[in-house]
């Protein structure tokens, strides 16, 4: 470990309105989030000379003081791989001066953490170094590929988190799940909680103690005749819960294929026969009004997904 010291940092345009938490867990790349808090709450950090709380949000010409640091020198922080940065670099679909969308591929996390030496975000600040900012919009559990959105000026990702609170981000997702899905299950409207195992794993549970959630579901294609019989279906989220389609799916004892989480373990057994290697779960388009302008972004289903439904028909 190597002390990293003491450094002031003058807030630009740039970095202007975020909150000071967010701000720092830019600059302290690697810490845990219990860490930034407790140097905000001892009062370690300072804005003007002056502590502040961890909703504070920064104005050009603040001055912040970061504490002296322990900074991993060695174990921690591995770079993407060069065959990482080309997959990503290929995934574009969608790039103007404030937004870049890409088709997030199956098995790689949204950022690094956890145990995680990097994700999607540390990937494409090292795949664009001289873009001054790059930061997530919203998130897709690592095995779920499809449309992931990235801010490149902090204003815009005010816009689409408004957006999102507002449900006026419509996100459209696809999966194939056991069993033939009923027509007239059209929404599922189930609290959702979040556990922590013993193990550490995240799980999540219906609950009427959690969070409120509700997913809306269109039936696309009934495989009947197949063995195991199986429906392609499209979902919509009103909420963003974490693993909510997922939960959802499962509670309504139609869990997705693939999905060794909450998933039925003879079920993904069978549909390995079928060529499916991967949880069977695409975000496959987004839509949105940015500044009254429609936009409307798809990512076409992953090539290792496609010869799946091929040999169900």
């Amino acid at each position: 470990m190597q002390h990293q010291p003491t450094t002031f940092v003058t807030i630009d345009s740039l970095s202007a309105d975020q909150r000071i938490d967010n701000f720092l867990l830019r600059q302290l790349k690697g810490f845990p989030k219990s860490h930034i808090y407790r140097i905000i709450r001892k009062g370690e950090v300072r804005v003007n000379k002056g502590r502040i709380k961890p909703c504070y949000r920064l104005q050009v010409g603040d001055v912040v003081r970061i504490p002296p640091a322990q900074v991993a020198t060695k174990g921690e922080c591995v770079p993407p791989s060069k065959n990482v940065l080309d997959v990503l670099a290929n995934s574009v679909l969608y790039q103007d001066n404030s937004l870049l969308v890409i088709n997030k591929p199956t098995g790689l996390a949204v950022h690094g953490g956890s145990g995680i030496g990097y994700g999607v975000i540390e990937g494409l600040r090292a795949l664009y170094p001289a873009a001054p900012y790059l930061e997530l919009v919203h998130r897709l559990d690592r095995e779920t590929s499809g449309c992931l959105m990235i801010a490149k000026k902090p204003a815009l990702l005010r816009q689409l988190h408004q957006l999102l609170r507002d449900n006026q981000l419509h996100k459209r997702y696809l999966a194939l799940v056991k069993g033939q899905w009923p027509t007239r299950l059209t929404t599922i409207n189930a609290p959702l909680q979040k556990n922590i195992c013993q193990s550490g794993e995240r799980v999540v549970k219906v609950d009427a103690q959690g969070k409120p959630a509700r997913s809306h579901f269109t039936l696309k294609q009934a495989f009947s005749q197949t063995n195991p019989c199986v429906s392609l279906i499209e979902v919509e989220l009103e909420t963003g819960r974490t693993h909510q389609i997922r939960v959802h799916t499962a509670f309504a004892q139609h869990p997705i294929a693939g999905d060794g989480k909450y998933g039925d373990e003879a079920f993904n057994t069978q549909m390995k026969n079928h060529g499916l290697q991967r949880l069977f779960l695409h975000a496959a388009s987004i839509r949105l009004n940015i500044n009254d302008k429609p936009l409307t972004i798809e990512a076409p289903l992953p090539m290792e997904l496609t010869p799946v439904l091929k040999r169900l028909a």
